[in-house]
C-alpha cells in the first residue's frame, strides 16, 4: 500500500503523504469550528447589546479562541473525527474486498 494518497485543491490534485493530508484536514475544521465559532459569539454578543461594535465581538471571540483549553478541544475534536473517518473508510473497502 502506498504512503501517498491525493489532495484535491480547487482547479488541481496533488499528491502528498497521508500525514500531510490528514493534518491539512486536520487543520481545516479547527479553522471552520473557529468561523463558526465567530459567527455564534459575534452574534450573541451584538444581539445581547454587551458591545458597542463588531470590532469589540471579535476581540471577546479572540480572547475566547486564544483560550489553550479551546484551542486543544478543537484540535482533538478535529483528530479524532479524522481518525474515525480513515477508520471506517478501510474497514468499508476491507469489507467489500472481502465479498468479492
Amino acid at each position: 500500500m502506498s504512503d501517498r494518497t491525493m489532495l484535491v485543491m480547487p482547479g488541481r490534485r496533488v499528491s502528498v503523504p497521508k500525514a500531510v493530508k490528514r493534518s491539512i484536514q486536520v487543520g481545516m475544521s479547527v479553522v471552520l469550528t473557529s468561523l463558526a465559532l465567530l459567527i455564534v459569539l459575534g452574534g450573541s454578543t451584538m444581539l445581547v447589546g454587551k458591545t458597542k461594535s463588531p470590532v469589540q465581538a471579535f476581540e471577546q471571540w479572540l480572547g475566547f479562541i486564544r483560550q489553550p483549553e479551546i484551542l486543544t478541544t478543537m484540535v482533538l475534536t478535529a483528530l479524532v473525527t479524522v481518525a474515525l473517518v480513515y477508520w471506517q473508510r478501510d474497514h468499508e473497502r476491507r469489507g467489500e474486498s472481502a465479498k468479492r
